[in-house]
């Protein structure tokens, strides 16, 4: 029997390296995706572009301005005389924000009165908006430290301690890069086997297979097989490049790693032969894989929280292995998870895989009578 399944899983890997297409399909996309999101996918903001106004010829709005000048978030594109060139610069996207200082800001401080600073900022895009405020905000809030400090106001009643655990420096790319792991796993493995056995009904190769002494078990497992070590192998060396190349530092057990990610590709294994048994053709199979795959990066909690989405659709992402294969990868690079904190990520993949694969067999077997 298993010198039967072998041949097949031979056959299936002759079959996609043959193809000089397949072999790019498998290879480049990957590790192309992995340095483009790698890189391109980030929540950080940098070179911000922004305008000063400022009325004050004193010395604390020069030492303000300054903070802003020497911080890497910020890149200043212009220097304003008037309030009317403003809303100019913002409409035409040419400033993100506005700095505007008024005449008496260091007298005001000298004084010990409120000395406010105003910032007119371009909401159109909310989420940019948002962090780029809270970058003035962390420098506004290091100058009145600073301030207060020299002249002697004594410490604020309450101060605020920041600690980022697992994160130190919240970089974004710690959060996004195990992520793309999964992603280019799924990609990878719904295609091989999603296109399996549609491609043998296309090509007139399926009608060979049920002739040969193989079980419909044993060609489900031959089929089923080089999905696994394709994607295994891709999982593998793709977490090697996010460590090695991008430094997300991996902090938890190889073996979490590893159990995590074979129920993760049993269960993609298992919708991809579910696809592929439903399929007539290779676009037919290429259809219902990305009819998948969109879904499920969407309701995973890759881009946005799962909390943050309707009731309803959060009961809908219980049945998507992505978001459990994300926690693990997350727990496993970042906080040092092991297997006895990763076991509620473990069963509910388990059981998707297990349902996925009893599926992709009865519809195979329904599909060969």
């Amino acid at each position: 029997m298993f010198a039967r399944i072998w041949g097949l899983v031979i056959k299936e890997f002759l079959s996609l390296l043959r193809d000089r297409k397949s072999r790019f399909v498998l290879i480049g996309p990957p590790l192309i995706q992995l340095l483009v999101f790698g890189y391109a996918a980030s929540f950080d903001l940098n070179h911000l572009p922004y305008a000063v106004y400022n009325e004050d010829p004193g010395f604390a709005s020069r030492d303000l301005l300054g903070r802003f000048q020497g911080s890497r978030n910020f890149e200043q594109v212009a220097t304003l005389t008037h309030s009317r060139e403003i809303a100019p610069l913002i409409d035409d996207r040419k400033a993100l924000l506005v700095i505007h200082i008024g005449p008496h800001f260091t007298r005001d401080l000298l004084l010990h009165r409120p000395a406010p600073v105003q910032v007119i900022i371009d909401g159109r895009n909310s989420n940019t908006a948002s962090v780029a405020l809270n970058y003035v905000n962390g420098i506004l809030l290091a100058f009145d430290g600073d301030w207060a400090a020299q002249a002697g106001w004594g410490n604020p009643p309450a101060q605020l301690v920041v600690r980022a655990w697992f994160n130190p420096n919240l970089l974004s790319r710690w959060f996004i890069v195990p992520g793309i792991i999964a992603l280019l796993m799924l990609v990878v493995t719904l295609l091989v086997t999603g296109l399996s056995v549609a491609r043998e009904r296309e090509q007139g190769t399926f009608d060979q297979l049920l002739v040969t002494p193989m079980t419909p078990a044993e060609i489900l497992v031959g089929k089923a097989l080089p999905g696994l070590i394709i994607g295994g192998l891709e999982g593998g060396v793709i977490s090697l490049v996010a460590t090695l190349w991008f430094q997300v530092p991996f902090s938890g057990s190889v073996l979490a790693l590893g159990i995590g990610m074979i129920l993760y590709l049993l269960a993609a294994v298992g919708v991809g032969l579910m696809i592929s048994s439903l399929a007539v053709t290779q676009q037919q199979g290429l259809l219902g894989v990305f009819l998948f795959l969109v879904p499920a990066i969407i309701l995973s909690g890759f881009a946005t929280p799962i909390a943050n989405m309707p009731q309803p659709v959060q009961y809908l992402t219980l049945v998507d292995p992505v978001r459990y294969f994300l926690v693990i990868l997350r727990g496993v690079f970042l906080e040092g998870d092991g297997i006895a904190t990763l076991w509620p990520q473990y069963w509910p993949l388990a059981l998707i895989a297990a349902f996925s694969m009893t599926a992709a067999a009865w519809l195979f077997r329904h599909r060969m009578a």
